[in-house]
């Protein structure tokens, strides 16, 4: 079995309730609105991280979210009730995932206008999604723009170089996969040697870094 990362946008209105029964891995990012997650109100911009069954509810003026999981290939999907709309954004096969015991990470990158990061690997695979802004994404010979809502899988090792949007600040939320020996410290390498020390303009924001096991389900 290749463990995936997939993340789906859900959308609940108000009072309406999304069960998920299985144990898995996941964050939840609220997008814009509010929600209750294991007795824990949630508000634009922040986040949730639980590996059990969890049910979302929504706020009084509705919510949507994006909801990151670490599971296996045949992993079920949520059953959908009234006033809950769920797609699916991206799901990738973690075919570079690290050797070893396993780190979850979320957290946010963010850019001032015309900022970008120097072409850099990670030490493990992870998708993300811009939340704000504008980025392009330079890997595997290819440039890839993305607007808000866009999401994009890295592999970790392939490089890649971003460049965010000169006009306006941009944001992206992420979640990887990586070496458990990594918790509370960066993933990124740089290519070039000569750009280690160069000045970075990009901020962390972190929501979590937890040890994981490999999912069953």
């Amino acid at each position: 079995m290749t463990p995936r990362l997939r993340v789906f946008e859900d959308t609940l209105s108000n009072g309406a309730r999304l069960l998920l029964g299985i144990a898995l891995p996941r964050m939840i990012f609220v997008v814009h609105g509010a929600a209750a997650l294991d007795a824990k109100t949630l508000a634009d911009g922040e986040a949730w991280y639980g590996a059990g069954p969890a049910e979302l509810v929504a706020g009084d003026v509705g919510v949507t979210c994006w909801r990151f999981e670490f599971c296996g290939e045949g992993a079920a999907l949520p059953q959908l009730g009234a006033g809950v709309i769920s797609q699916q954004k991206l799901s990738a096969e973690l075919n570079t995932l690290p050797a070893g015991d396993l780190l979850l990470r979320g957290d946010s990158v963010a850019f001032p206008p015309g900022g970008c990061a120097l072409q850099h690997t990670h030490q493990g695979p992870g998708i993300r999604i811009l939340l704000e802004g504008g980025i392009r994404i330079d890997t595997h010979g290819r440039s890839t723009s993305y607007g808000p809502g866009g999401a994009w899988y890295e592999t970790g090792p392939d490089p890649v170089f971003a460049q965010a949007a000169a006009d306006r600040p941009s944001r992206f939320i992420r979640v990887m996969i990586l070496p458990r020996g990594l918790l509370g410290k960066s993933s990124i390498k740089y290519v070039r040697e000569e750009d280690v020390a160069k000045p970075k303009v990009q901020q962390y924001k972190g929501f979590v870094d937890v040890p994981v096991e490999m999912p069953e389900h």
